[in-house]
């Protein structure tokens, strides 16, 4: 045979060669693939050299068999083993957000993945990933997790000498002994300069200087003032005020048209009613003087905005015992006390020295074990443990511990505290502007 045929038969036999092993490894299921692959990763992890182990498992995961968890579980390891090299965490965040959005993603992968970003203080994707493990998955592991972390706060700079209740996204503030409002996380939006200012409604409080009574805006903007003998003001809601003349309490509108009707004492309009004490007896009045429980009681229960109706529902007082009051009419149940209700949530009632909660049907939904409540606004209620204050979940548990000289109720995703320092603010971390809490 000639040397050049020799040659080409030589180089035949080389593709063939090739082309065989080629067969036989196209010849092999991405199972088998996918094994051999973490089989070769397994010598370099076992030597520590993660780098080189990682295009291997990279390859592996992709043929998406019956390896595929394997090799992902072993991926997820040495991109945390890496994950301060730079573009590991990015290769990590990315296959869970792959596991999560397999249709049967089992509900490890959701824990894993959110309690990874609670460790990086990355909370509000922690609880994106828990709800969204929730709501597909519905495991009881992932909202016990959701729920023990849901709560976190900070807590803001702006301190205070007093404050009230959070009302229509802001608050009364006061300094040096003057009271101006501000944003439901105390950020100053009037500064403090009046003798008495009213809760915010539709852009507009009732303040006093000088004695002077009238409206002004969230930009310290005159915009009424009260030229009837009015001494004196009650909170701002609903587009009413009650002003105190020399007839008694009298209504009137944010511009200080006044009505006729005079009561004794009246508090502040909530839902559409307010209430009113009328012969030494107090009731609930609509706008139109219609009274929804007549005005034949010792107190109608009421905080310290002066609001008393919500959910439909009051606290009505006869002689010591408070009964709930639903629509109008009586529940059975008797009280020692009892907060109004908020416009969601249980309200605080005591029985036996002790504070529990109730829900609109006057059942009891946390045990009387509290020294003191409030109501709950936003899911969470001010409660005294011993001698601090802190916040109930609707769940009964302890949402944020009782640290706080006293605590106020939430609204807006805040809450005003009080600490050593004065009033100060907490925010909830979980909470957005206009996207609501829950």
């Amino acid at each position: 045979m000639k040397r050049s045929n020799r040659i080409f038969a030589a180089a035949g036999c080389i593709v063939l060669i090739i082309i065989s092993w080629a067969v036989v490894l196209n010849s092999k299921s991405n199972g088998e693939k996918q094994a051999e692959l973490i089989s070769q990763a397994e010598t370099y992890i076992k030597d520590e050299v993660y780098v080189l182990a990682v295009p291997l498992l990279e390859e592996a995961a992709g043929y998406e068999a019956a390896h595929t968890p394997e090799a992902e579980k072993e991926l997820k390891i040495i991109y945390l083993q890496l994950i301060d090299q730079k573009g590991y965490r990015r290769k990590y965040t990315e296959l869970l957000e792959k596991q999560m959005n397999r249709k049967n993603a089992p509900p490890e992968i959701f824990f894993e993945a959110a309690s990874y970003y609670l460790e990086i203080s990355k909370y509000s994707e922690a609880y994106a990933i828990l709800k969204k493990g929730i709501a597909k998955t519905g495991d009881d592991s992932l909202a016990d997790l959701y729920e023990s972390n849901r709560y976190r706060y900070n807590i803001g700079h702006s301190i205070y000498e007093n404050v009230t209740a959070i009302s229509g996204s802001t608050v009364g503030v006061q300094a040096n002994g003057f009271w101006g409002l501000a944003n439901s996380d105390g950020t100053l939006l009037i500064p403090c300069e009046y003798e008495k200012i009213s809760a915010c409604s539709s852009g507009r409080a009732i303040v006093m200087k000088n004695g002077k009574i009238f409206a002004v805006d969230k930009s310290n903007n005159r915009l009424a003032l009260a030229k009837e003998n009015a001494i004196d003001f009650g909170n701002y809601a609903d587009d009413r005020v009650t002003l105190l003349t020399n007839e008694g309490w009298k209504r009137a509108s944010g511009d200080f048209e006044m009505g006729s009707a005079a009561f004794e004492e009246i508090g502040t309009y909530s839902n559409g009613y307010a209430a009113a004490k009328q012969n030494g007896k107090w009731g609930l009045v609509d706008k139109s003087t219609k009274w929804l429980i007549p005005a034949e009681y010792d107190r109608i229960m009421m905080d310290e905005l002066g609001r008393s109706y919500a959910q439909s529902a009051a606290f009505v007082a006869k002689g010591d015992s408070v009964y709930l009051f639903v629509g109008g009419k009586q529940l059975e149940t008797p009280y020692e006390d009892a907060k109004p209700f908020g416009d969601e949530g249980y309200a605080a009632v005591k029985k036996n020295g002790k504070w529990g909660f109730v829900d609109t049907k006057g059942e009891v939904m946390i045990n009387f074990q509290f020294e003191d409540a409030l109501s709950f606004g936003q899911h969470l209620a001010a409660i005294k443990d011993g001698e601090f204050w802190g916040y109930v979940s609707l769940y009964g548990k302890i949402a944020i511990e009782p640290i706080f000289l006293q605590a106020k109720s939430f609204s807006d995703g805040n809450a005003p505290v009080l600490t050593n320092s004065g009033w100060q603010f907490i925010t909830l971390l979980e909470y957005k502007k206009g996207a609501g809490f829950f």
